[in-house]
């Protein structure tokens, strides 16, 4: 620690100490220019003078660490939203991030209220919460001594995970009747924590005779790998064309995302450049491919992004795949983590990368995006053309435009509301109290919805239609200009045209929300892999993908 401290006042001192006019001349401009050591040093010691004074003259106690962090992430936010500063405290949750894996039971944990216990909400398949019995709705009232009322949930998570070899002892009350214990008796269950690993590969299948499917969550080490595997148990059991759906997947490690590449292409293909501010490197395939004739579809929308575009702009240059689903995110940029002083890290961006055809699929700037996070209008005067390896033309600058244009399906607002509000949630936990089985998934269907319509009206959620939700808007801006006086009668006429209560409108949705609570019911009964096969029984943008015919280009 002492060392580090001498070093950072050495800097400190060297930067302070460079000559005030330190100078370099631009080209062609007489007026000379101050160095970048020079910029760099002035700023540290006007910074370094703030807090000088802050610290001896500002009227409240200052809190440092508060100040200096805000600080940090407005600088780096000037900069892109994606270079951040990781403090110490902050190293589990940033390796869980780009690993997928943590120390802990396994298990996804539901609190409804502070004073309350924890209820396991979802264990993994196969994890130590599973293994040790733990089942959804059973009730944990202390962990390791600790009782959880008063803990918020991050707090009871946190007491959950731990080094992998290690016992945690939980106080349950069981929902149901199991070998050793009644309902509703409170038991001690030890739980050997392990390293978890979420599946980046979370669903592989056939979808019929010909279409294999595989959905991919996430790129962490080793996923090319996996997908190998599945790809070619795929195949054996008679793929013929293959579905790799990206949509929703943010990215991860670019050499993955090679790795995914080589499966379909041949060996020592181009498959990404990524140029910073002194070198550009290459990356090219270096494994042999398991198919290079195989039809592929890649599915994508606006959350796929980073490591997603490589893999779709790729095989879309090479006219590999046919990409079909909505325009993607749009981030060109190469993040590489940095060590810091006191164990923090700093992901900094120091590249963009280029698709095999030359094209930048970074959005042009960072403002005109969409809500959703995606890419904004861009106009074509500002983009420019690239061929594809057979003549097809593509355009840069906002995203991987897909080859055939499949629109999701469009939600009400009841139904995200519904969703975001833990509703659905919080009802598939009673239908699991009240239900000890279901049927398979495949013969599953949920016939209870005047249940759910009951449950539901009696919570407090915004209930309000999209037309309801912009009119209070509307009004309000009325109000504000003093016009609602003068248009009162038609106000009241449109409101009371609006009005509908929570229940008629529940039973309005009720088709698209069914499929909601369906896969968090299975989900409690068949763990995570079973909701997918919920989720893509009503996949019309997955359906109307498959009616596209194999393309040659």
């Amino acid at each position: 620690m002492r060392k580090k401290i001498l070093s950072l006042a050495f800097l400190a001192l060297l930067f302070a100490a460079a000559p005030a006019w330190a100078q370099s001349e631009k080209a062609g401009s007489s007026t000379p220019q101050p160095s970048r050591n020079f910029v760099l040093g002035k700023w540290i010691e006007v910074h370094n003078a703030i807090l000088r004074e802050l610290r001896r003259s500002y009227v409240d106690s200052l809190e440092v660490d508060r100040i200096e962090r805000e600080a940090i992430d407005a600088m780096l936010e000037a900069l892109d939203p994606y270079t951040v500063y990781v403090p110490e405290e902050e190293q589990e949750d940033f390796r869980m991030m780009l690993t997928s894996t943590y120390g802990g039971i396994g298990a996804i944990i539901y609190k409804p209220d502070v004073n309350g216990n924890v209820i396991i909400n979802e264990p993994y398949a196969n994890a130590p919460a599973a293994l040790a019995g733990l089942r959804c709705g059973d009730e944990i009232e202390s962990i390791d001594g600790l009782s959880t009322h008063g803990l918020q949930s991050g707090e009871a998570s946190e007491k959950m995970r731990g080094k992998p070899g290690t016992t945690v002892v939980f106080k349950v009350k069981k929902l149901r009747e199991g070998p050793t214990w009644k309902a509703g008796e409170t038991i001690e269950v030890p739980v050997e924590r392990r390293r978890i690993v979420l599946p980046s590969v979370e669903y592989a299948d056939m979808l019929n005779d010909q279409d294999g499917y595989l959905l991919l969550g996430k790129f962490t080490e080793g996923v090319g790998q996996e997908i190998r595997e599945a790809f070619l148990e795929l195949k054996k059991q008679g793929m013929q064309r293959f579905v790799l759906d990206l949509r929703g997947n943010g990215g991860g490690l670019l050499h993955e995302a090679v790795n995914i590449v080589s499966l379909f292409v041949p060996k020592g293909t181009l498959v990404v450049t990524s140029k910073g501010r002194r070198n550009a490197t290459e990356y090219h395939t270096t494994l042999d491919p398991v198919d290079t004739e195989i039809p592929i579809v890649v599915l994508v929308d606006s959350g796929s992004a980073s490591a997603s575009e490589i893999v779709s702009g790729a095989l879309q240059d090479y006219d590999r795949a046919t990409i079909i689903g909505t325009r993607t995110y749009g981030k060109g940029l190469v993040q590489s983590i940095r060590p810091l002083p006191y164990s923090g890290q700093l992901k900094v961006t120091t590249a963009k990368y280029y698709t095999p055809s030359g094209r930048c699929v970074q959005a042009i700037d960072y403002s005109h995006r969409n809500e959703d996070g995606s890419v904004g209008h861009i106009p074509d005067s500002l983009t420019h053309e690239f061929p594809t390896a057979h003549g097809r033309m593509v355009r840069d600058g906002g995203g991987i435009t897909p080859d055939f244009e499949v629109k999701g399906h469009k939600y009400s607002r009841l139904t995200y509301s519904l969703v975001y509000a833990g509703i659905v949630e919080q009802y598939a936990l009673e239908f699991v109290r009240k239900h000890a089985t279901i049927p398979a998934v495949e013969n599953f269907h949920f016939d209870e919805y005047e249940d759910f319509v009951a449950f539901a009206a009696d919570k407090q959620f915004d209930y309000r239609s999209s037309a309801r939700a912009l009119f209070d808007e509307m009004k309000k801006t009325l109000e504000e200009d003093g016009l609602t006086e003068t248009m009162s009668d038609e106000l009241a006429a449109l409101e009371k045209s609006l009005e509908m209560d929570k229940a008629s409108f529940l039973r309005l949705k009720k088709d698209e929300i069914i499929p909601f609570i369906e896969e968090e019911i299975v989900v409690r009964y068949y763990f995570q892999k079973a909701g997918i096969q919920v989720r893509l029984r009503y996949d019309d943008q997955l359906a109307e993908a498959l009616k596209q015919p194999a393309v040659s280009w």
